[in-house]
């Protein structure tokens, strides 16, 4: 069996849980089958049954006005990645970065197609205020890919539910096959000279946010909540570069006002290596999740298995992973129908997540407790090995009869041996 994965998030260049995803997918994926993965960036690697390679924009994008720039980058680069001749038994793409090489892929050469979503783009509609028409672009794309699809992995039950809602794909066609992590990196850990460099102080309790700034990661709800939030612990924010100039003036001035109020907060405005960030959540208080929209949220799985309670809202997928009361507290959230990203009562929301977090760090030995149950339950039930073998599985079930008959290295350079099929080719219109 050989499978061609295609993402724009691969190592050493991975900034968000796909890209987690993927790196640890590919770890398990290549003891069992041949795997070759082309990816955005400047990789090269490989070896007998392992091939990893990096793509560039293959068009200059100068004169190409700015916020549409990211959207035909990745376009150009999709068009780079089909190229080289498609010789695998089945293309698995992770994220609209990728779908249209995908489509390409299916089309041009024949090969089954598979699609892991991860996030959905009508469910992103703030989007649009970084790239404008672009996110029409993203959002044409994913549905092309989704409802071509010979199957489609959803990460999680409610995300399936997403699928079949928005999208015209077979109930059949939709698999949940859960995130995953590893719990051998993600443990506890006893250490804190990455604390002391950041400027947290291990001996003060802290309550811990790592994720990007972005509407969908709730992060302005939690700088507010953060006045309510017992001024004896921290807040600590690890949290990188924002999607837009406004969001990234809106959460500074946030940071500012709770500075005032409450002091004791540090914002570490940069992406960290692994054993930091395992630091930080070791020694964290308690982890808050404030996402407003969550396909899965992989950070919360790694807050657990480094025995860390959980504060998180109640939405898509983070459910499906933390158990209320069991390793952690959920706070429910409304939005807006015609805008997902828009919380309909903030103030409440604000005042939910301060209250829970609060609990937990009045009552020690329950955080304790959570923390326990958090970890077990990632170990449990949340293991890479068997992910990897369902997605083996699914594999097997879309490749055409003989797949997996010669080794990948012998058939990298040969050209397709067969055409799209008449079912992929009448579905390349969009819907809508």
């Amino acid at each position: 069996m050989r499978v061609l994965i295609l993402t724009n998030e691969f190592p050493p260049e991975v900034y968000g849980g796909a890209g987690v995803h993927v790196a640890e997918l590919t770890r398990e994926l290549r003891r069992r089958i041949d795997v070759e993965v082309r990816t955005f960036g400047t990789q090269e690697e490989g070896q007998a049954g392992w091939h990893v390679t990096g793509t560039q924009a293959a068009h200059d994008l100068a004169r190409a006005p700015e916020p549409l720039r990211p959207v035909l980058a990745a376009l150009s680069r999709d068009l780079a990645m089909v190229v080289e001749p498609v010789a695998a038994d089945v293309v698995h793409c992770h994220t609209w970065y990728t779908h249209l090489a995908g489509v390409l892929a299916h089309l041009a050469y024949g090969t089954p197609l598979i699609v892991t979503v991860h996030s959905l783009e009508p469910l992103r509609p703030w989007k649009r205020e970084q790239l404008g028409g672009g996110y029409d672009v993203s959002a044409w794309v994913e549905r092309t890919a989704l409802e071509m699809a010979d199957a489609v992995i959803a990460v999680s039950r409610e995300t399936r539910d997403d699928v079949l809602r928005l999208f015209r794909v077979a109930p059949e066609r939709v698999h949940v096959i859960h995130n995953g992590i590893d719990t051998d990196s993600y443990r506890p850990d006893p250490e804190t000279d990455a604390l002391e460099r950041l400027g947290v102080d291990p001996s003060v309790p802290f309550v811990l946010f790592v994720g990007r700034i972005t509407r969908q990661k709730g992060i302005v709800h939690l700088v507010r909540a953060a006045r309510r939030i017992d001024p004896a612990a921290a807040v600590v924010l690890c949290a990188g570069q924002a999607d837009t100039p406004e969001l990234a003036a809106e959460v500074e001035a946030g940071v500012r006002a709770a500075r005032q109020e409450r002091g004791n907060l540090v914002w570490i405005p940069e992406m960290l290596d692994r054993r930091s960030v395992r630091q930080l959540y070791s020694h964290a208080a308690v982890f808050c999740c404030p996402s407003v929209y969550e396909p899965f949220g992989i950070i919360n799985l790694e807050a657990m298995a480094c025995e860390t309670p959980v504060v998180a809202s109640a939405v898509g997928g983070i459910p499906e992973v933390v158990v209320d009361g069991e390793t952690g507290i959920l706070v429910p959230v409304a939005t807006e129908p015609a805008d997902p990203m828009a919380v309909t009562d903030p103030a409440r929301f604000e005042a939910d997540l301060a209250d829970a977090i609060n609990a937990l760090l009045r009552d020690q030995p329950r955080g304790t407790a959570m923390g326990a149950a958090g970890r077990r339950r990632a170990v449990e039930r949340f293991g890479w090995s068997a992910i990897a073998e369902a997605t083996v599985d699914l594999y097997r079930s879309v490749a055409r009869p003989g797949a997996g008959s010669e080794p990948l290295s012998e058939l990298r350079s040969e050209p397709p041996s067969s055409g799209p099929s008449e079912r992929s080719a009448t579905s390349v219109a969009p819907s809508g």
